[in-house]
């Protein structure tokens, strides 16, 4: 089956939760038989990456414009290079779902999380996702949700059903090696953060919520945004010597982060389900989350939930814990992610759905 990936910036993965899905997923389809194509914004010198075709097409570099145009740019290409289906991700370009459909592409959309609620977007943004949601109930082939609260979301508000399918992560420790080094970090001695620097991820509050902790611990903030300089130029206030601000880091140095982290913070409060706090917990990662049904439903009891205002007395208490406390919720969060959120299960979900809707196996 020849099988096209849109709406992501491209893989390698090296953003967010939407390119890493696309990297994980598209290898593992390769793997299986198929042919697949990623459309990816930024440039690299490979035109192919382990197994997977890349299709470089240009973009506008603008908070509001970068996806949208991107994908139409993508979607025009699409219609010259045709394929046995189409898997569009992001809410946002439901859109464009329609033009393959008229030239008899079947098309899947992963519409993400309820992005309209993201404190970043101006009203015409929020609008536009608004729209969009709507829109990605009928024009494309399938609705695809990757957490049950975004499934019964749609189910309520518009009476449309989605195909279910989560997102995935690697289950497993790995050593420790020069990588913590390179940011002073020591395995088991630093809590970590891994999100975009924006504020619905409240880095901010993580940060004051450290900062209270009379603990030689570090602290380190992983991640980056880059169309919110002047929020992260917030963060870089803090003169606090335990806090590590290296900026996003993918690979072999965020999987030893995970690995080895004290305890993962996940203190996001908008979206479907988190790519980052999956992956810490597959990692074996002790993990603070926060309190929303997204967060609950890939925790659960192998985490320890915190309302924003208790966020310093749950650190505490994991420091207050014994070893072997913390030991039980490392060990209980690695189980729940194997059982729950395989990347090969998740790849067959999606393999599954691409083949009935074509027709071709």
């Amino acid at each position: 089956m020849r099988i096209a990936l849109l709406g992501t910036r491209g893989i390698p993965a090296n953003y967010g939760g939407f390119e890493t899905f696309a990297e994980e997923l598209a290898t593992r389809l390769v793997a299986r038989g198929h042919t697949v194509t990623v459309y990816c914004r930024q440039r690299f010198p490979q035109k192919e990456y382990r197994g997977v075709r890349l299709q470089y097409l240009p973009t506008i570099r603008h908070k509001y414009l970068d996806t949208l145009a991107h994908t139409f740019f993508s979607t025009l290409h699409l219609l010259a290079h045709r394929v046995d289906a189409a898997l569009y991700c992001n809410g946002a370009n439901a859109i464009f779902t329609l033009w393959p459909r008229l030239f008899g592409m079947p098309v899947a959309l992963n519409v993400d999380g309820i992005e309209r609620k993201r404190k970043k977007w101006n009203r015409l943004a929020k609008a536009w996702y608004l729209l969009s949601e709507w829109l990605s109930t009928f024009l494309p082939s399938a609705m695809v949700t990757d957490a049950r609260t975004i499934e019964r979301y749609y189910r309520e508000r518009y009476g449309k059903a989605s195909a279910f399918i989560p997102y995935g992560a690697e289950v497993g420790k790995v050593p420790a090696s020069g990588e913590l080094a390179k940011l002073d970090l020591e395995p088991g001695r630093y809590f970590l953060y891994v999100s975009r620097l924006e504020p619905e991820n409240h880095p901010l509050e993580v940060l004051d919520a450290f900062e209270q902790l009379k603990t030689p611990l570090k602290l380190a903030l992983i991640g980056d945004a880059p169309y919110a300089r002047q929020y992260i130029r917030q963060l870089r206030v803090s003169w606090d010597p335990r806090v590590v601000m290296p900026g996003a880091i993918y690979g072999e140095g965020y999987r030893q982060l995970g690995s080895h982290c004290f305890a993962y913070i996940h203190a996001t409060e908008v979206g479907g389900t988190h790519p980052a706090l999956i992956e810490a917990m597959g990692r074996g990662a002790l993990a603070l989350y926060r309190n929303t049904p997204e967060n609950a439903e890939v925790a659960g009891d192998a985490g320890i939930p915190f309302e924003p205002a208790e966020l310093v007395a749950k650190l505490r208490l994991v420091l207050d814990m014994s070893e072997e406390q913390r030991e039980e919720f490392r060990r209980r969060a690695m189980e729940r992610i194997r059982e729950r959120y395989s990347w090969d299960s998740v790849t067959g979900a999606y393999e599954e759905l691409l083949q009935s809707l074509s027709g071709v196996r």
